[in-house]
């Protein structure tokens, strides 16, 4: 019994501890679950891989990425005393041009960092392709036996990543063991701490219990396993006394946080005035904005001012620099003409008396200059209203037929007023030198003597042949006028019967148009009688036609219902004839084997009855017969 129980505690896909010669590997295999339908795999456990050879995304075939790697393998095959323990020497050559039996003592050690239990039993080209799958190794797909069975050459670029990948997985291993990624679980939010205290538990028990004879019993068990027990229950309590402190302080440091806030809510101002004044700084900073970007405008246009201040400057300085250098120029001219200061000072105060005299006369000249300016303008608005009044005398002439010359009463004569001297001879200037020239278009004059006569700036004579004509024209418009007003009062007498006309016509057409009127209402009320009456006897026919049409479609169904009831009645009266006659023949029969009964009964009776008599009167004569006997003997 301790013995199966022990048993019982052993995987069975391990071997036992008499197996010696056997091949024994600690490689977990996942137990499929019984809570779900897909089972949890660890991380040795064969995985379902894609189709097809995946390609290493390594650069394996660069010498430096090589140099690299073969360098870190190195490095760690001697901090962890490779040679030592495989009692195997490296060559300094080894990452360009390894030997096979380099390259099976570096995998075996590797594989034994992972996998201390395993034991290599067959040759490495059977042993690495099972142990790549188990190790789930991405490109295993990639490698095969031959591959193995010659490392060197060009195929060493794939093994050394092999071993490399080995290395950091052997590195992430220790490094799991020596829990250097728990801070990470936490933050996280994943707790490995219980999960490694049942890892070393199982690890040292399962030792210890692999250690214990076969035979051992259970108190011998249980005394082996108690300090491991007892030693994962108080790993647990410390872990949960740790807990129990970070979360006193995580607490202490809530509560301290919870005050704080509470602090900041009481000495923190109302949020609506924080918004006021939130509201009141955007529009500040709007301002601040604007006004800095017309500051900036500012600047630029001062900037450019400036820039155009200096050239202007620079130009000043270099007409400056010319004078002087035109002074000098002159001062050495002046001196090489041998004349004496003296004779410079007079020459100089009497270009100064020339200059007077030359400006004295500029202002005169431009007083005259402004003088006849001022004639001129007054000319040209003289001359300006004279256009006028001749475009107003063309204007009437034209409306009362005087022009053209062809007009009705024009006469033939040319009645048409045009000025016949141009704007330009009364802005001639003296400056121009009109006076000295002589032409007559570029002065004011006529002549020098006389100014411009009206017959010389219009082209028919007014005063003299036109007014007699314009005179003429009058009385004659005069006379016809009068003759217009004549057969005009005619006319308006003539109008004034025909208006009286007119209105008697109108007085007539305003009765008639009354009497339409009285006529259309009565129409229209007559109408709208006539519409109503129409209207309500249209509803009312359409409400008969209506019933009508109901009470045919009634009289249809009920005369169908008729039919139908009469058909079924008929029917019916049918069958119940038959049935009458078939009751008949039932009564009749029945009647007939009634009756039958009764006459057999009333036979039956009677023939009860005649025996019955029979018996009585039988019955009587043996009583009298027997009296008679009794009284004789009596006698």
């Amino acid at each position: 019994m301790v013995g199966s129980a022990l048993k019982s505690f052993q995987p069975s896909n391990l071997p036992t501890r008499h197996s010696e010669n056997e091949r024994r590997s600690s490689i977990y295999r996942a137990r499929p679950s019984t809570n779900s339908p897909t089972s949890h795999q660890s991380f040795f456990q064969q995985a379902p891989q894609a189709a097809g050879v995946p390609r290493d995304p390594r650069p394996l075939k660069d010498r430096s990425f090589q140099t690299r790697i073969g360098q870190e393998l190195l490095e760690y095959l001697s901090q962890h005393h490779f040679e030592v323990d495989m009692n195997h020497t490296l060559s300094h050559n080894i990452i360009k041009s390894p030997t096979q039996k380099d390259f099976n003592y570096m995998f075996q050690w590797l594989y034994h960092r992972i996998d201390p239990s395993y034991r290599f039993l067959r040759n490495i080209d059977q042993e690495v392709p099972p142990i790549l799958k188990q190790l789930r190794y991405p490109y295993e797909r990639g490698i095969t036996k031959s591959h193995i069975s010659a490392v060197g050459g060009q195929n060493w670029s794939t093994f050394l990543g092999l071993l490399h990948w080995m290395m950091q997985l052997a590195q992430m291993l220790d490094g799991y063991a020596a829990h250097r990624y728990d801070d990470a679980c936490l933050e996280s939010g994943i707790d490995v701490t219980g999960h490694h205290i049942i890892s070393d538990f199982l690890g040292t028990a399962y030792q210890e219990w692999l250690a214990m004879d076969a035979d051992a019993a259970d108190e011998d068990v249980e005394r082996v396993l108690k300090p491991h027990i007892d030693a994962m229950a108080q790993a647990f309590e410390r872990s949960r006394s740790k807990h129990l402190s970070e979360l006193e302080m995580l607490e202490a440091e809530n509560a301290r946080l919870l005050r704080e806030i509470e602090d900041l809510e009481k000495s923190t101002p109302d949020p609506r005035i924080l918004d006021e004044h939130y509201e009141i700084m955007i529009d500040d900073k709007a301002k601040f904005l604007e006004f800095d970007s017309i500051t900036e405008s500012r600047s630029k246009k001062l900037d450019s001012r400036i820039e155009m201040l200096q050239g202007e400057l620079d130009k000043l300085l270099q007409e400056l620099g010319e004078a002087d250098e035109e002074r000098r120029g002159l001062q050495k001219a002046v001196d090489d003409q041998g004349i004496s200061m003296q004779d410079i000072d007079r020459m100089t105060s009497e270009r100064e008396r020339l200059q007077k005299g030359i400006e004295v006369a500029t202002q005169r000249l431009d007083e005259g200059k402004r003088r006849v300016a001022e004639k001129e303008m007054e000319a040209s608005r003289k001359l300006y209203e004279l256009e006028r009044l001749v475009d107003k005398y063309n204007t009437l002439a034209y409306q009362i037929g005087l022009i053209p010359a062809s007009a009705a009463n024009a006469k033939g004569q040319d009645y048409e007023l045009a000025v016949t001297v141009n704007e330009s001879d009364f802005t001639g200037s003296i400056v121009k030198g009109s006076y000295s020239t002589g032409a007559g278009t570029e002065r004011l004059l006529a002549d020098p003597v006389t100014g411009y006569q009206p017959v010389h700036i219009l082209n028919l004579d007014l005063r003299g042949q036109v007014k007699s004509s314009f005179l003429a024209l009058r009385t004659e418009i005069s006379e016809r006028r009068a003759e217009a007003m004549d057969a005009m009062m005619k006319d308006h007498e003539l109008l004034d019967g025909i208006k009286e006309a007119i209105e008697d016509k109108r007085n007539e057409v305003e009765a008639l148009e009354h009497r339409v009127r009285a006529a259309e209402e009565e129409y229209e009320k007559t109408k709208e009688v006539t519409t109503t009456q129409k209207l309500a006897s249209d509803a009312q026919i359409e409400k008969m036609e209506k019933e009508l049409a109901k009470m045919r479609a009634q009289l249809t169904e009920s005369v169908q219902l008729l039919e139908q009831k009469e058909m079924n009645t008929n029917i019916e009266y049918e069958q119940l004839k038959l049935r009458a006659n078939a009751l008949r023949e039932e009564l009749h029969t029945e009647v007939e084997r009634i009756l039958i009964d009764v006459i057999q009964f009333k036979c039956h009776i009677q023939k009860g009855l005649e025996g019955y008599d029979e018996f009585a009167r039988e019955e009587f004569e043996k009583e009298l017969g027997g009296g008679e006997m009794r009284d004789e003997d009596e006698l």
